[in-house]
């Protein structure tokens, strides 16, 4: 079975940056590509959205928000005890590791469309959902009480931040305007949303590329942190969507989530609330081995076994 193009894409930079090519994208296309893509979500999102009853979601985003809240303090404790990490270091790597990557989110979508493979809508809200609680109890778990001041600023960082703005933003519109309303602006969300993930994931593989040096110098431990984690909150995120009735696409695309390190909102955060963290070793472990391990090994893993669990049930 061929990989999805956009994969493709992420190889090419990830090879092209470890062989010390030239090639580099413009920093104002790499922008605009990330702010066209977070609306986009936002946008399929709000659509979906528009169909169902707000009041049918409530207990599955709780269900979900309290499932995912377990991942942070694992990686805290599994970071503490077994990778004797400092606790400032852990609690942010585990913030990481608690919180979502967008990116991630749309190439499982994009997976899962080049398989006919269909997924509830309102996924796009358990994303915004999950993109900040984690960080919060990174904080928590570094600072406790003490934290509060920073624990304000943090918060603000990461509600005003482009990325929820645009997510949540963009979840409104689609909501408010419907598919109908919404039809104008296809072409440019929806018809062209591969092709731009495809240029953005260029970038992001150059990017990782850059990142694995830190990795060498952090040890086994944290690489393998990075592979096994995802792994079983991936495992989390199965169990979860079974127990709220997902889909099979939704709950490919929920293990996804729950398996998935922020490497956009969670660095932006941290570095306010935890300015005594080393960002190498949370970015690199994130960035340099969990996004490229989901891209390459972990989507097909989750749909197989959501596939796999699915049988099971019905």
């Amino acid at each position: 079975m061929p990989f999805e193009p956009v994969i493709l894409f992420f190889l090419l930079g990830l090879l092209a940056g470890l062989a010390r090519s030239d090639l580099r994208i413009p920093g104002v296309l790499y922008e605009s590509l990330s702010l066209v893509l977070l609306l986009a979500i936002g946008l399929k999102g709000g659509v979906e959205l528009s169909r169902y009853a707000l009041a049918d979601l409530v207990l599955p985003a709780l269900a979900v928000i309290t499932s995912a809240a377990l991942i942070p303090l694992t990686a805290f404790a599994v970071l503490r005890r077994l990778g004797r990490l400092q606790r400032a270091d852990a609690a942010s790597i585990a913030a990481h590791y608690g919180s979502v990557s967008v990116v991630t989110f749309a190439v499982a979508a994009a997976y899962l469309g080049s398989r006919g493979e269909s997924f509830e809508g309102y996924m796009s809200v358990f994303l915004v959902l999950l993109e900040f609680p984690a960080l919060i109890i990174g904080v928590w778990l570094a600072r406790g009480s003490s934290g509060q001041s920073a624990l304000g600023r943090m918060l603000h960082e990461v509600l005003a931040g482009k990325s929820i703005v645009l997510l949540v933003g963009g979840l409104l519109i689609g909501w408010l305007a419907g598919s109908e309303g919404i039809q104008p602006l296809d072409r440019l969300f929806f018809d062209l949303f591969k092709g731009m993930l495809a240029i953005f994931l260029l970038e992001m593989g150059l990017v990782a590329a850059s990142r694995l040096d830190d990795l060498r110098r952090s040890g086994r431990f944290l690489i393998g942190f990075a592979i096994l984690m995802p792994l079983a909150a991936g495992l989390l995120g199965i169990a979860t969507a079974t127990l709220i009735g997902l889909s099979v696409g939704g709950t490919v695309l929920l293990a996804t989530l729950f398996a998935s390190a922020s490497y956009i909102a969670a660095p932006a955060a941290m570095r306010i609330a935890l300015p005594e963290a080393n960002p190498a070793l949370s970015i690199g472990s994130a960035l340099g081995v969990t996004f490229p391990f989901n891209l390459l090994a972990g989507i097909p893993t989750y749909h197989w076994l959501a596939t796999q669990t699915g049988r099971l049930i019905h």
